[in-house]
C-alpha cells in the first residue's frame, strides 16, 4: 500500500521537499483510519502540511487505486529531534 500511495503523491508534493514515508490503516475508536505520514530533510513546518494536505485529499479523493473503505484520512509529519524523558 505504501508503494501505490508514494506513486501516486510524491511527485505532487516534491516542489515541497516532503515525501510520503509511510502510508497505513489503523483501527481507532471503532473507526478505520488511513495514515499517510510525512518526512523530509528538514523539519516541516505547518504551511508546508496544510499545502501538502490539500494536495493530498485531492489525490486520495479522485484515485480508484486505494480502496475508499476508510472513515478518516490522517495526514502528518514524522516526528523530528529527540524525545527527553522528564525526571
Amino acid at each position: 500500500m505504501k508503494e501505490i500511495v508514494e506513486s501516486l503523491i510524491n511527485s505532487k508534493i516534491d516542489h515541497l521537499g516532503i515525501y510520503v514515508s509511510d502510508a497505513f490503516r489503523s483501527k481507532e475508536e471503532g473507526k478505520t483510519i488511513f495514515n499517510i505520514e510525512l518526512d523530509s530533510e528538514e523539519v516541516i513546518n505547518l504551511d508546508k502540511i496544510t499545502e501538502a494536505s490539500s494536495i493530498i485529499n485531492e489525490i486520495m479523493d479522485e484515485t480508484e487505486e486505494i480502496e475508499q473503505d476508510y472513515d478518516e484520512l490522517d495526514i502528518y509529519s514524522k516526528q523530528k529531534g529527540e524525545m527527553l524523558n522528564e525526571q
